[in-house]
């Protein structure tokens, strides 16, 4: 009979220590507490613009026949008046955000500076915290509901960079040579989960 207690004794403790262990493990992966606590970020944004298409003036009305009888010339498209050079950032894209699997608001914008390169501003955002969440322009579109909560994981996409914070306002630098035309929007993912928190469809300027 002792050996028997000793031998089970021994099965609890063993059994305790894989359970801690475990415990542990998916603490250290998941940091669940993180649902609980809140980040705020401040970035500055910079004061910006919309791009606007130039546009084409006319010399003048055309008319099939003027007032003698005689017939006029169509009027001819004036060459588009030449823009002046960009002193400032200029919004390209923009979209709200709608919730995925937590709650997510806000407006992404990307913003086209001078030199040509590009930031992903995330203004006003309000998400929920969590673990390993990045934000990424995505090719996906964006779907209400759960059944859009999966979608960017099967498209192509840029990861930009880990969030920040899960409130306020942020600035991220893009890759130089980046394409806003090539996405259709702005995903906050989860890779611990494969989930998007919130997305944010993106519409030209």
């Amino acid at each position: 009979m002792p050996r028997f207690l000793s031998r089970h004794k021994r099965l609890t403790v063993s059994l305790a220590v894989i359970v801690l262990a475990a415990t542990g493990v998916g603490l250290a992966v998941f940091k669940p507490w993180l649902l609980f606590i809140d980040e705020t970020v401040n970035d500055e944004i910079p004061t910006y613009s919309v791009a606007t298409a130039p546009q084409a003036q006319s010399s003048g009305s055309a008319g099939p026949e003027s007032a003698n009888g005689a017939t006029e010339e169509p009027a001819q498209q004036q060459p588009a008046q030449q823009q002046p050079a960009q002193q400032g950032p200029v919004q390209v894209a923009s979209g709200s955000f709608i919730s995925h699997e937590h709650s997510t608001s806000g407006t992404a914008r990307i913003l086209r500076k001078p030199d040509g390169s590009h930031q992903l501003v995330l203004e006003n955002l309000a998400t929920s915290n969590g673990p390993d969440v990045r934000v990424w322009l995505s090719a996906a579109p964006v779907i209400e509901g759960r059944d859009g909560w999966f979608t960017a994981g099967d498209y192509e996409h840029l990861d930009v960079a880990p969030i920040k914070g899960n409130l306020g306002n942020q600035v991220y630098d893009l890759p130089a040579g980046t394409d806003p035309s090539a996405w259709k929007s702005v995903v906050l993912w989860c890779d611990d989960f494969d989930v998007s928190f919130g997305a944010a469809e993106l519409t030209a300027a």
